[in-house]
């Protein structure tokens, strides 16, 4: 059995900040082979930078996959290329730079991720996140023993019709950009573990990562406000799948949340 720890969006320097101080000790207690992140809200919780991407990797991430904030700071779009193993989402235009998919290897095994973009209230340019994975899987069956599918969208019904579109093509389909853990994490019928949401790893006593005040503002007031990243009960939250090294399948998957 090999064990993968995927991480839900990582939000601003609290959830750097709990990267650095427990995963070392995770990978350790948990027997972790392969760690791969959501970093998209890493940087002050909107986008990612280069500096901040290798401090990442340093800390025990072997991948770091984006969402549609991928953009959001400046100068980025010239640093990407340059960054292994970060990655943005496959179904954005092929013109845009960066990799589309990441291949990690621990103890002899291959491991390929790549991240579509739902298309549900999400506001980007992406193709169909179905056929992008449809061509994305063709692409890299051969160049690694299981793929990993993210799946960055808003709408729950559009990751769940995907975990069942790609069920025993994929060795697990998981949904992230939400910021809130779902409890349906299962193994579907033929070996793809599958969960809506990994959750954030951030600052909980928030709105979805944002001081609490100004969010109830704007609702009751519509009025522009500045979303500061809040502080307090940060967690790292995602999946810890077992994985069937034999037949790339999922064996088991568990929502793991660590306190800082």
């Amino acid at each position: 059995m090999l064990k993968l720890l995927f991480v839900g969006d990582i939000v601003g320097k609290p959830g750097r900040d709990i990267i650095a101080d427990r995963m070392g000790r995770i990978r350790s207690e948990y027997g972790v082979d392969f760690v791969i992140a959501n970093g998209e809200n890493a940087a002050a919780g909107a986008g990612i930078n280069g500096s901040i991407a290798k401090s990442l990797l340093d800390n025990g991430i072997d991948a770091i996959t984006l969402g549609d904030h991928v953009w959001d700071q400046r100068g980025f779009e010239s640093e990407i290329g340059q960054i292994e193993k970060i990655c943005r989402p496959a179904n954005l235009p092929q013109t845009c730079p960066g990799w589309d998919h990441l291949v990690i290897e621990s103890r002899g095994f291959k491991i390929a991720v790549f991240t579509v973009l739902g298309r549900q209230f999400m506001n980007i340019k992406a193709d169909c996140p179905f056929l992008c994975a449809d061509r994305m899987i063709e692409r890299l069956k051969a160049q690694a023993d299981a793929i990993i599918v993210e799946i960055h969208a808003e709408a729950t019904s559009e990751k769940q019709a995907l975990g069942w579109y790609l069920d025993g093509r994929v060795t697990a389909v998981l949904g992230t950009h939400t910021h809130v853990p779902t409890a349906d994490y299962c193994v579907l019928p033929k070996g793809t573990a599958f969960m809506s949401d990994l959750g954030m790893t951030g600052p909980y006593q928030s709105v979805l990562g944002r001081e609490i005040a100004p969010v109830i503002s704007k609702f009751l007031d519509g009025m522009p406000k500045r979303f500061e990243v809040a502080t307090q009960d940060v967690r790292l939250s995602g999946a810890l799948i077992e994985i069937d090294a034999s037949k790339a399948i999922a064996k088991k998957i568990e929502l793991l949340t660590v306190r800082a």
